[in-house]
């Protein structure tokens, strides 16, 4: 049986998938989820683990931050990182001053849905595409510092500074503190790198198992379409910003475009945030149904806008 090569058909198949058996679970065996043996039990910890998960997937994923940068890498990694996070603070204020109900905006869609979305971006399909169109090599590994963005951190800082979430100054050390530890045991040993870069790949069905676990399917048509409607949103509006930041810093537009997406990890912040901020714990699962949403929406519409771009542009040189 090919079940790896069907899963990997689907965009986001290895976060999708596992989230939506997990939340057929929620949907029609709620009751297994009030048992004293199934809530003792290793399924028990697998199915409602999802912090331990998500701090074992940090760490891996923090293994993958290099200290180091050339300065073209840094240029260019420090601009469209600016440029996304910026982007996100903005959008929260303006939430902030608009909306007085920040958990029900437009269409269903919430703050932290939003705010979850638009500031990370999928760091695969940035190297993928930089990887085959991109003219430079530090183009891919511009992804070294924009992988910053990784996990709740950011999505914390820009809720909690905008006015939008209130969160201790622990709850901050211990959010990135994963993160950092796996950037200083894979910049420590190249070999830890290579052995805890690897765990991101099985962790990722694991936790989003979990995260699954936590969502009831009655809303997932409306979180559908208001996800479809976030992902949309977040191609334009941050590829219009981080296109003309890119032909600012000297690039031709395309690394700008390539980084109008939202990594799949996202899906995973809006139940990490609600793990702290309990204002946003009736919200989080719906929240999380429309980041994924997000996630294969802008897997769809990122790389065709992309290439199409980047070919316009080689169609330039070549007239010229």
């Amino acid at each position: 049986m090919r079940i790896k090569a069907a899963i990997d058909k689907v965009p986001g198949g290895m976060m999708l998938i596992p989230l939506l058996i997990g939340a057929l679970i929620r949907t029609f065996l709620p009751g297994i989820f009030d048992l004293p043996e199934f809530k003792s039990s290793f399924t028990g910890g697998l199915l409602t683990g999802t912090s331990a998960l998500l701090a074992a997937f940090y760490i891996c994923l923090g293994s993958t931050i290099r200290f180091q940068a050339t300065g073209y890498i840094l240029k260019k990694g420090v601009s469209l990182w600016v440029g996304k996070i910026g982007t996100t603070f903005l959008i929260a204020l303006l939430i902030k001053a608009i909306f007085p109900d920040q958990n029900h905006l437009f269409l269903g869609l919430s703050a932290l849905a939003i705010i979850a979305a638009f500031s990370d971006t999928n760091g695969g399909l940035y190297m993928a595409l930089m990887g085959q169109i991109g003219k430079k090599a530090e183009d891919v590994a511009a992804y070294s510092i924009m992988s910053l963005e990784s996990g709740p951190f950011f999505t914390m800082l820009i809720l909690g500074v905008a006015g939008l979430a209130s969160f201790p100054l622990l709850a901050f050390v211990f959010a990135i503190l994963p993160l950092i530890l796996g950037m200083i045991l894979g910049n420590l040993d190249e070999k830890m790198r290579e052995f805890l870069s690897k765990g991101q790949d099985v962790i990722i069905p694991l936790f989003s198992l979990a995260i699954g676990a936590g969502i009831n399917l009655t809303n997932v048509v409306k979180a559908g379409f208001s996800g479809v409607i976030l992902g949309v949103a977040v191609v334009v509006v941050t590829g219009v910003v981080l296109f003309i930041i890119d032909r600012i810093t000297g690039g031709n537009g395309v690394a700008g475009i390539a980084a109008s997406s939202t990594a799949g990890n996202a899906a995973a912040v809006p139940m990490a945030v609600a793990a702290v901020y309990t204002g946003y714990s009736e919200i989080a699962a719906t929240a999380t149904l429309q980041v994924t949403a997000a996630v294969i929406v802008t897997a769809i519409f990122t790389p065709l806008i992309t290439t199409w771009y980047a070919k316009r542009v080689e169609q330039r040189k070549a007239t010229v």
